[in-house]
């Protein structure tokens, strides 16, 4: 099972509490970004191209407790840049820990091993991962060669010492479809938790921006890799958005239910547009147009299929009826069903 059986309950609980207040917008996954700075120049990030000025920002371990308080989410992803560049993160990572918030803490691993001992093993904190797939195609898509040794290495480490882990994959336009499954037989070779996986979204500010998937292309690369998956594949996410991904469900974005946080305060409408920002987590779920944003509404949605405005959608449809829990409960046991 990709994910503990207490986290499952938890956001169960959580999705059915929202729905029985007749909440219509909430939060699953909180976006936290403490800092934009990272160790390494990936082609295709968006986030380090801002000026020294900004990278050199840092969100206090009270900012990011209180972001966590405010939003209320029962998931905190912790992006970056690199979140192990924050000298202060263990703090951090604690303070949101001892809240009983299930921490998946984004790492591309090259400071992850040295950095275990700050960590204590907890079913409440994860290691997730960046492995965009096989040695070269991690080593080119990150622009740096042995990368990918290293982050085996720290997997290993990190699985020996009792922590979760699990990896989370961007592909783009060129990934061949056979290479990405033999890198999932390969991850779970080493025994991680689970895989995230999500197309590449173009970023303005990337300096690669010619091997950004378009809708089309997305739907059909992920059914080449995601038919007749082999069932000891574990992901972390839910089935019927991998569903979506492979053009077999339509979904509308709920970019709410990823929030972002970050060093200019919470992110419109999302982690990956820059629409302007909220000073408070209610302004930004009060103030937002949200019927601006998604699908068929914004010329900067058109090609999106990534997982923070979507991921939340599929949930939403497995607890919106009964036909999506059911579609839900087949898909996990049977993974080829249709």
């Amino acid at each position: 099972m990709a994910v503990p059986v207490s986290q499952m309950y938890t956001v169960t609980k959580y999705v059915l509490t929202q729905k029985l207040r007749g909440v219509k917008r909430y939060p699953l996954v909180l976006m936290l970004e403490p800092l934009f700075r990272c160790n390494l120049a990936c082609a295709g990030c968006g986030k380090i191209q801002y000026p020294d000025h900004v990278l050199d920002k840092r969100l206090t371990p009270a900012q990011c407790w209180a972001a966590a308080d405010e939003c209320d989410a029962p998931i905190i992803s912790i992006p970056g840049g690199e979140p192990l560049i924050h000298p202060e993160m263990p703090e951090i990572v604690r303070g949101l820990v001892e809240r009983k918030k299930y921490v998946y803490l984004c790492t591309n691993a090259i400071l992850m091993e040295r950095k275990l001992d700050d960590y204590p093993p907890s079913k409440f904190l994860t290691f997730s991962v960046h492995m965009d797939g096989l040695r070269d195609e991690h080593d080119l898509a990150v622009c740096r060669d042995g990368v990918y040794d290293v982050a085996v290495k720290a997997i290993k480490a990190a699985l020996k010492r009792g922590h979760r882990v699990t990896t989370n994959t961007t592909l783009f336009d060129d990934a061949n479809p056979e290479r990405v499954r033999k890198f999932f037989d390969e991850m779970m070779g080493l025994g991680v938790e689970g895989m995230m996986i999500s197309p590449g979204y173009s970023y303005q500010k990337a300096p690669d921006q010619q091997h950004f998937l378009k809708r089309s292309r997305t739907t059909e690369l992920f059914s080449k890799i995601l038919s007749n998956r082999k069932r000891d594949w574990q992901f972390n996410q839910s089935p019927l958005f991998l569903e979506f991904l492979m053009g077999r469900r339509q979904y509308q974005c709920t970019p709410w239910g990823n929030p972002t946080y970050n060093v200019f305060g919470w992110q419109r409408p999302c982690y990956l547009l820059q629409e302007g920002y909220a000073s408070s987590f209610r302004e930004l779920m009060e103030k937002t147009d949200w019927d601006a944003y998604g699908t068929g509404r914004n010329e900067k949605c058109a090609d999106c299929m990534v997982h923070c405005g979507y991921e939340a959608s599929a949930v939403e449809d497995t607890f919106g009826s009964l036909s999506g829990f059911a579609k839900t409960v087949k898909i996990t046991l049977l993974p080829n069903a249709r």
